[in-house]
């Protein structure tokens, strides 16, 4: 099915119309534009000493604007040693979660700069966040297409359990500390809807820490939304569990008001809502978390029974995903675990957007499929989401290079070379690789911590 889907998708690149145009936009660099077939736009820059290498970037979740790098600094750098970079802005006239088309449009910019510049010596991707699963789809189907790909801060367990995780989060606010006057949790009418349900969660949960009771049910559910253990309050990483639980309700308000929002355009792109926790058991869930001992520790601390708060979310858990919108969501947003080329990941310890743990999923997925050769996952010491320097960027791209050209990773994709090539590039910049292994995302609906597999029916 892969294959067949990467036949159709060169031949529509094959008799894609395009328009490009050409303006100057320094003296080292040509600067190139064009239409797509869906009336998305691309952009291209480059050097005038090329090294060979062209980069196809695929940004975030966001306005769809097409281009070509992570930010200004990482472009310029990489201009500066040589690389070419394509982007796309995907199709302008659909959801800024732009997964029914990213993929295409990326493929569709790459042919258009080729026929300009004629064949890379190399073609990477390059993603970050909702680019970085674009990236890893191109990785899985675009053998034919790319040579490698690099995804950082990627959502690389897919749409389905983005939303999830974050339902299973704000569902536990909801259940245990306003059960008598719930917000809205799906389906939202506009992002305005989203907003305020954030909004009025976030009011709860501050004023639910008041108290050692509250504190606890609030932890609870920020281990379910995979909240990060360090804030930018702390000078130094917490290791008490009220530190780790002070540091997971400060990511968690300030990143509520983003993905409650965030959930109308992808239930927009899929067509209804994806996600739901009929049959979710919250016991068995909490059970494989690495927040665990938190929640734990305050619920004692509290005088609580935690026992009887998540058999209560068990009881009352009653989300239904939309049949139709699962499917498309499985068919647009979600990763296979098969990889065409090789693949390097890269991500921060403290991700309050992609949860670090994502990493966990992406490489369960991997092995089943039988291509972890293929994979190697990195790591960054510093906290926020896609929060890189640009050393760092570019050092998981000549890991990816080393790996296409010699047919071996070796050890460049170790934290040890990567930090070593990250200092040599000489950006004046401070790279933090490190050695880390990831936690275990424990939000994936086909792990076996529900009380039963929802059926046809009670996903509709």
């Amino acid at each position: 099915m892969i294959r067949r889907f990467a036949t159709l998708l060169l031949a529509a690149i094959l008799t894609a119309t395009l328009a490009p145009g050409v303006a100057a936009a320094a003296p080292a660099t040509t600067h190139y534009t064009g239409v797509l077939r869906d009336g998305g736009s691309w952009v291209a820059d480059v050097p005038a000493r090329w090294n060979g290498t062209l980069v196809l970037y695929s940004h975030g979740f966001g306005a769809l604007e097409a281009i070509d790098a992570p930010n200004p600094e990482v472009q310029q750098a990489m201009l500066d040693r040589g690389y070419a970079l394509v982007g796309s802005s995907y199709d302008p006239n659909g959801s800024i979660w732009a997964l029914n088309s990213a993929t295409r449009d990326q493929f569709e910019s790459l042919a258009a700069i080729t026929r300009i510049i004629g064949r890379p010596r190399l073609t990477l991707a390059l993603g970050s966040s909702m680019g970085g699963l674009v990236s890893g789809q191109e990785a899985q189907i675009g053998g034919r297409l790319i040579d490698g790909a690099v995804s950082i801060c990627g959502l690389m367990a897919g749409g389905i359990n983005l939303n999830n995780y974050q339902l299973d989060g704000t569902y536990a606010l909801n259940q245990m500390l306003r059960p008598d006057d719930p917000v809205k949790l799906v389906r939202y009418a506009s992002p305005a809807e989203g907003a305020a349900a954030a909004a009025a969660l976030s009011a709860t949960a501050t004023a639910a820490r008041a108290t050692a009771a509250g504190q606890a049910r609030v932890a609870l559910a920020t281990a379910l939304l995979n909240m990060p253990t360090w804030s930018n309050s702390q000078a130094q990483a917490p290791r008490d569990a009220a530190g780790i639980a002070t540091a997971q309700y400060e990511w968690m308000t300030g990143a509520l008001p983003f993905i409650m929002p965030a959930r109308y355009f992808i239930e927009l792109s899929a067509g209804g809502n994806a996600s739901w926790n009929t049959g979710v058991d919250y016991a068995a869930l909490l059970a494989r978390s690495p927040h665990r001992d938190t929640v734990e520790t305050l619920y004692r601390r509290a005088g609580l029974s935690l026992r009887a708060d998540l058999s209560s979310l068990t009881r009352h858990a009653g989300v239904r995903a939309d049949k139709a919108a699962v499917r498309t969501l499985s068919r647009t947003s979600t990763l296979s675990g098969h990889l065409d080329v090789p693949n390097l990941t890269m991500h921060t310890l403290y991700d309050q957007l992609a949860p670090v743990e994502f990493q966990d999923q992406y490489a369960r997925q991997v092995r089943t499929a039988g291509d972890q050769h293929l994979l190697r996952q990195s790591y960054v010491n510093r906290r926020g989401h896609c929060a890189f320097e640009p050393s760092e960027i570019i050092a998981a791209v000549r890991a990816v290079e080393h790996r296409v050209v010699t047919g071996r990773w070796d050890q460049v994709a170790t934290a040890r070379h990567l930090q070593a090539d990250a200092r040599a590039l000489g950006l004046a910049d401070d790279p933090a690789f490190v050695r880390y292994r990831p936690g275990r995302f424990v939000n994936d609906r086909h792990l076996k911590v529900r009380a039963g597999w929802p059926s046809a029916a009670r996903l509709g």
